[in-house]
C-alpha cells in the first residue's frame, strides 16, 4: 500500500490521475484525455466518490468531497491541488445527522445523473438557441436510449427478457409462471414463511383492525400497537436495547448512514457493498473509502493512516453478501472497530433469520455480545416474509433516528399488514427453529453437489446463496433461458451488478426446497452449461 505523503508534485497527481481513471474504465492511459470531462467517461456519482476518497489516500490529506464537479477534468482538478494545498471542507454544525442533502453535494449529484450537465447544455445552448430535447423529454435522453439498445439486441439473439417475470402465485420452492410450474431459485423467501398460513391470517386481522395503510407518519399519528411491539421483539431477538422500523430495507441504509454522518466524517465500506449503503455514502457528504473484500486487515491498514483525520468513522459490511453468499469474520472487524474507536455497521439483510442455530444472525453465528456492534440493519421482506427495514442498537441511537431520520420522520409509518406479517414471522421463526435447520441443510446440499460437480460457485459458505459463475453475459443468458425451458427459474445477474468475468446465476435456497429438486437442478445446470459451452 502506498504511503501517503503531504506534498506530490502536479505531474505525480496528473499522472495517478489518469491511470487511475484508466484502470477504472478498463482503457488503455494514452486513451485517457486530461482535459475531458470526467462525465464524458461515463463516471458517475458513486464513483466520482470513491475516486475523490482514493485521492485522498494518495496525497495523504484531507479533500473536499465534491471536488470532482468543482473541478470537472484532470487538468483543472490538478491546477486546483497545485494552487491549494490545503483543500478541508467547513467545519460540521456539530450535531449528530443532518434531515437534508448538502447543497453543493446535491447539486453535484445533479450534474452527474446525465439529466442536467450543465456545461455542455450552455455550450449547446450557446451554437443552437434552444435547449434539445434530451435535455427536457426523458425519452430522448441518452441514458433511456442506452437502455433501449441493450433491450434491442438481448431481442436480437433470441433471447427471453429474463426480468420483470409475472409469478402468478406466491413465489417459494416453485412458482407459477404463464402457467407452469417452476424449480424456483429466484425468492429469498428463505424460511418459507411468505405464504405461510398464520402469517398471511396475521397481515389480514391487521388489514380488518387498522386498514391497509397507518396513513400518517409515526411521529404525528400514524404509531400503531404494532409497530412498538415488532421493534421491541427484533430488539430482543437480535439482542439489543432498541429498534426502529422502516417502510424499505433499502431505504432504511441511505437516510440512516446519510443522516448520521457528514462532510467530517469518514466511511469504509466493503468493496462489494449493496447500492443502498453506496447511495446513503452519496447522501452523507462524507468521504468515502471501498476497503477489498471481507479484508479486514488492509481496513486496519487505512485506519491506522486515516483516522485521526476525521470526527467520526463508520465501518460497514454485511452479514452474508447477495452476490457471493459470503460471511465475514466479524470478530475480527469488531477488533479493528475498537482500536481505532469508530461505528460498526452490519448489513444483515440476507443472514437473518439464515445464520445462526436459531436465526439470530451473524451476531450468533460468531456468539458475539451483539453490543459490539452499533447498527445492525436488516430487511423485512426476506425471513420475516414482509416489506420494510430496521435499524436495531442503543436506545440513544433508535431515539434520535425517530425524532430527526428523514427517511422515519417524512415518511408514512410501516403498513398494518405488514408490520403484522413481519412479527408474526418472527415468532413463527422462536417456536420452529428447525425451518432454519432445514434451510442450512438444505443450502449445505446444494453447495456440496454444485462444487462437487465442478461448478464455480465462488467464495459462497454458511448462506442460503449459490452463485454458479460463468463468466460472459451471453452464456449466463443462453444458461438461464435453457434452464428456463427446463423448469427452472434462476435469474441471471450481469454487469454492472458484477465484473463481466464474474457474470452469474445466483440461487436462492428456502427451507422448503426438497433433496430431489435440489439433486435435480444442479444436473440440469451442468447439462445445460456443457451444452452452451458446445454451442448447441
Amino acid at each position: 500500500m502506498e504511503t501517503p505523503t503531504k506534498s506530490r508534485t502536479t505531474e505525480a497527481i496528473s499522472s495517478w490521475l489518469v491511470s487511475r481513471l484508466a484502470a477504472r474504465l478498463t482503457l488503455e492511459v494514452h486513451e485517457i484525455d486530461i482535459d475531458a470531462e470526467f462525465v464524458d467517461y461515463g463516471l458517475n456519482s458513486l464513483e466520482a466518490v470513491n475516486l475523490s476518497g482514493e485521492l485522498e489516500h494518495f496525497l495523504g490529506r484531507r479533500l473536499s468531497p465534491d471536488l470532482l464537479w468543482t473541478y470537472p477534468t484532470i487538468e483543472a482538478l490538478v491546477r486546483h491541488l497545485a494552487e491549494d494545498p490545503a483543500d478541508v471542507p467547513e467545519p460540521a454544525s456539530g450535531h449528530l445527522g443532518r434531515a437534508y442533502i448538502t447543497a453543493p453535494l446535491a447539486k453535484a449529484e445533479r450534474r452527474w445523473t446525465g439529466l442536467d450537465r450543465w456545461r455542455t447544455v450552455e455550450e449547446e445552448v450557446q451554437t443552437t438557441a434552444e435547449i434539445p430535447p434530451k435535455y427536457y423529454r426523458f425519452d430522448c435522453s441518452p441514458e433511456y436510449r442506452q437502455l433501449q439498445q441493450q433491450l434491442q439486441e438481448i431481442k436480437a439473439l433470441g433471447i427471453i427478457n429474463p426480468y420483470f417475470t409475472v409469478h402468478e402465485q406466491v413465489a417459494k420452492e416453485t412458482s407459477w409462471v404463464e402457467g407452469r410450474e417452476l424449480i424456483n431459485y429466484s425468492a429469498y423467501n428463505y424460511l418459507g414463511l411468505s405464504g405461510d398460513p398464520v402469517v398471511s391470517q396475521a397481515a389480514q386481522a391487521a388489514i380488518a383492525r387498522y386498514g391497509t395503510s397507518v396513513s400518517a407518519s409515526r411521529l404525528v399519528s400514524g404509531e400503531i400497537p404494532l409497530h412498538r411491539q415488532l421493534e421491541q421483539a427484533l430488539a430482543d431477538f437480535i439482542g439489543v436495547d432498541a429498534c426502529i422500523a422502516y417502510v424499505g430495507g433499502h431505504a432504511a441504509n441511505v437516510t440512516t448512514i446519510g443522516h448520521l454522518f457528514g462532510p467530517q466524517d469518514l466511511i469504509l465500506y466493503d468493496a462489494l457493498s449493496h447500492n443502498s449503503i453506496l447511495q446513503g455514502c452519496l447522501l452523507s457528504g462524507a468521504s468515502a473509502i471501498a476497503f477489498p473484500h471481507n479484508d479486514w486487515r488492509a481496513l486496519d491498514q487505512l485506519l491506522t493512516e486515516r483516522r485521526r483525520r476525521y470526527r467520526r468513522v463508520l465501518i460497514v459490511i454485511e452479514g452474508v453478501y447477495s452476490m457471493d453468499g459470503d460471511v465475514p469474520n466479524l470478530p475480527q472487524f469488531i477488533q479493528v472497530k475498537q482500536r481505532h474507536k469508530t461505528f460498526l455497521m452490519v448489513d444483515e439483510a440476507h443472514s437473518i433469520g439464515v445464520l445462526g442455530q436459531k436465526g439470530q444472525g451473524i451476531g450468533e453465528f460468531f456468539d458475539i455480545d451483539r453490543t459490539e456492534v452499533d447498527l445492525w440493519m436488516g430487511s423485512l421482506s426476506k425471513a420475516f416474509a414482509s416489506c420494510g427495514g430496521y435499524i436495531a442498537g442503543s436506545r440513544a441511537l433508535v431515539d434520535y433516528l425517530k425524532y430527526t431520520a428523514p427517511g422515519f420522520v417524512y415518511s408514512v409509518g410501516l403498513s398494518p399488514p405488514n408490520a403484522a406479517a413481519a412479527l408474526t414471522a418472527l415468532r413463527q421463526i422462536k417456536a420452529q427453529p428447525e425451518r432454519v435447520a432445514q434451510l442450512q441443510a438444505r443450502a449445505s446440499l446444494f453447495l456440496a453437489l454444485a462444487q462437487d460437480q465442478g461448478l464455480d460457485t465462488g467464495a459462497s459458505r454458511a448462506s442460503a446463496i449459490v452463485p454458479v459463475i460463468v463468466g460472459e453475459s451471453l452464456k449466463c443468458l443462453k444458461l438461464a433461458q435453457a434452464l428456463l425451458q427446463r423448469g427452472i427459474n434462476v435469474q441471471p445477474m450481469l454487469s454492472p451488478a458484477v465484473p463481466e468475468g464474474a457474470v452469474r446465476l445466483r440461487f436462492f435456497l428456502s427451507c422448503t426446497h426438497t433433496e430431489a429438486q435440489i439433486r435435480s437442478t444442479v444436473e440440469a445446470v451442468v447439462n445445460a452449461l456443457q451444452r452452451t459451452n458446445q454451442g448447441i
